[in-house]
């Protein structure tokens, strides 16, 4: 089942808010800054400089993440009610989080 534009927006806004949030208050207790702009997430580390972005790629419908030189291409799967990785099934929140260990090790949501 493919997604309307209105449904992938919805379901990209609703992710992304409630990563960005989950991360927001994660980052009062560790070495981070996060930001929510123009639809885009971003996690930025200070020493080494490092910039994680999450951003939609509406023409696809994916949520495309940029860490670590890499880049992640997530889909909406109905049955998990979730953006995954289709190769791993690792969620957005699960791709964020030890992404960010790698920085952090001791970090957790």
């Amino acid at each position: 089942m493919m997604l309307t534009d209105q449904e992938f927006q919805q379901r990209v806004d609703q992710t992304l808010e409630t990563v960005f949030a989950k991360l927001a208050g994660a980052s009062d207790d560790y070495d981070f800054d996060v930001d929510m702009n123009n639809g885009a997430l971003t996690v930025e580390f200070e020493e080494p400089r490092e910039r994680f972005v999450v951003s939609p790629n509406s023409p696809v419908k994916q949520i495309w993440v940029s860490a670590h030189v890499q880049s992640y291409k997530f889909d909406w799967k109905p049955e998990a009610g979730a953006f995954m990785l289709l190769d791993s099934g690792q969620t957005l929140e699960d791709l964020m989080v030890s992404a960010i260990q790698k920085r952090i090790p001791d970090f957790h949501l």
